[in-house]
């Protein structure tokens, strides 16, 4: 039933895209191949790939630090809330985390003002590659800290203890204990990291600034709006996922499968970083951390301050906006969820045979590519696609909520099933010959054996899914519609409109919003939880 389950969802995934990509390669008019490929093509191919690979090295290498601080420390004031400030640059819409690196490092911002009073010129510009790479870090170094924590968090208490018992030293802890584990999820983690950045366009349109610093997803959006060129923009999509597959084989053959440890489940105390020295290394990455991401949210929320609140939170117009958000990213997030742990369970069942056929090594390849390479696929041209396909049966509005779930719930697999993977990984090693050889299984396993111990993972994916949703504006910016207007499509329309002090209300709206959501899948990442024996 597991594995029929999971051939469900990813016969529904593959049908998914392939339709839309199917729909516009339908389309009349081409391209001519001697111009496809030109000098402005392999321009942006270079660019994409060098802000993207410095953008995947920063932010990983700002990650470790911060996730082995943060593992050294589970109890400390605030600690809770500074987890849940690393989950809300993932959720907040792009061009509101743009307007706050703007506030802190532009021309007018905190910074450089802090250098003119100083007597010094400008020295800092967040335009062109830097303001790319910076952005970059802000949102992904987060993302990439709380995957590396989680592993670091799911080292049996066991080879703590021992490691105190043989006086192993901070060197020989981080090399035999703590990068085993970090080398595990590195390739994924950098991988994930690596499409979002290749597959940017908000930032790279708002702190590219000009031709100069395009992307290969700035390409595909011009060949679709403004030449309607659905050939060229399906060959530069088709360009993107053979780059990216690449360079995500290449890290998948330094990947190591992870080494799972029985544990007698008892609580979890590190003994190492009681030194002073290690102390103060730790809390200076904390602090780093804190600021980098609280700066540009704190200048969100002063200009949020200034607009009118109470007159906005009395508008109509946002409260149809707030609800239609809320139910389109619990919808989407319960199906990403839902879609990625059967499909990560059916991948586990067809390969659970000493000797796994062809077919259940292909099946299980199929999934696991599939929930990233989805990132490979610019939500411009899902939406595209369906959009000519629907548009034969009347008002395309009409399907419109359905349409924009799909999407998000896809475009969120990746970050939900590299939480869930890991997790669901280290459960089944250590309980599934025992559940097997008591005979509980179905509803009676989920519920005594797998919920207890998957239900943070479960909880945090749940809450990024929702976040990322929550923020999306590519798939609404084509079927939003007076009937389905969301707070980011809301917000974008004020600034058009040149509301800015509204637009800047509504950010602190929805900032709020994504931190509400976020509580749900950090409820508990505040302490150690108490395991015990059983």
């Amino acid at each position: 039933m597991t594995v029929v389950a999971g051939a469900v969802c990813l016969g529904a995934f593959l049908s998914f895209v392939g339709l839309a990509i199917a729909a516009l390669l339908a389309q009349t008019g081409g391209t001519d191949g001697g111009t496809l490929f030109d000098a402005y093509l392999w321009r942006v191919t270079r660019f994409t790939l060098l802000q993207a690979s410095l953008s995947t090295l920063l932010s990983v290498l700002f990650a470790i630090p911060v996730a082995r601080a943060l593992a050294r420390r589970p109890q400390f004031f605030g600690r809770i809330w500074l987890l849940r400030l690393m989950a809300l640059p993932l959720g907040l819409p792009v061009l509101v985390g743009a307007l706050g690196l703007i506030e802190i490092w532009g021309r007018q911002g905190f910074l450089n003002s802090g250098l003119r009073l100083l007597g010094l010129e400008q020295a800092v510009s967040i335009y062109g590659l830097f303001g790319i790479l910076l952005a970059h870090v802000f949102f992904n170094m987060p993302l990439a800290a709380r995957l590396f924590l989680a592993g670091l968090e799911r080292i049996p208490a066991e080879y703590w203890r021992s490691a105190a018992n043989l006086g192993m030293p901070n060197h020989s802890l981080f090399r035999f204990i703590e990068w085993p584990v970090l080398r595990g999820l590195l390739p994924g983690a950098a991988g994930l990291v690596f499409m979002l950045c290749a597959t940017s366009f908000t930032l790279v349109l708002t702190l590219g600034g000009g031709p100069a610093a395009s992307t290969i997803e700035v390409a595909i959006y011009q060949a679709l709006r403004f030449d309607f060129d659905p050939p060229r923009a399906i060959a530069l999509s088709g360009l993107q996922i053979a780059m990216t597959g690449l360079i995500l084989l290449v890290l998948r053959h330094f990947a190591t499968e992870p080494e799972e440890g029985m544990t007698g489940g008892r609580t979890v105390r590190r003994f190492d970083g009681a030194s002073p020295l290690a102390r103060t290394v730790d809390g200076a990455w904390i602090v780093i951390a804190l600021l980098f991401l609280a700066a540009p949210l704190a200048a969100v929320v002063a200009s949020g301050l200034q607009a009118d609140l109470w007159k906005l939170a009395r508008d109509p117009a946002v409260h149809r906006a707030l609800a239609t958000s809320a139910a389109i990213a619990l919808a989407s997030a319960l199906a990403s969820v839902a879609m990625a742990a059967v499909m990560i369970r059916a991948a586990a069942t067809v390969l659970a045979p000493r000797h796994a056929g062809p077919a259940a090594r292909g099946f299980a390849g199929t999934a696991r590519a599939s929930a990233s390479l989805i990132l490979l696929v610019p939500p411009v041209v899902l939406g595209a696609g369906w959009f000519l396909l629907l548009r034969p049966l009347g008002d395309v509005a009409r399907f419109a909520p359905a349409i924009v779930v799909a999407i998000n719930a896809l475009m969120a697999l990746p970050f939900v099933h590299r939480i869930l993977a890991p997790a669901m990984a280290t459960h089944a090693a250590r309980c599934e010959r025992l559940t097997a050889s008591l005979g509980i299984r179905g509803f009676d396993r989920l519920r005594w054996i797998d919920l207890p111990v998957l239900r943070k993972p479960l909880l945090m994916a749940l809450s990024f899914a929702m976040a990322l949703s929550l923020g999306d504006l590519g798939a609404v910016a084509l079927f939003g519609s007076q009937d389905m207007v969301t707070l980011p499509w809301l917000l974008y329309s004020r600034m058009g409109s040149y509301r800015t002090t509204d637009a800047a209300g509504l950010a602190l709206f929805l900032g709020l919003l994504c931190l509400i959501f976020t509580i749900l899948g950090t409820a508990n990442d505040g302490r150690q939880p108490e395991r015990r024996t059983a």
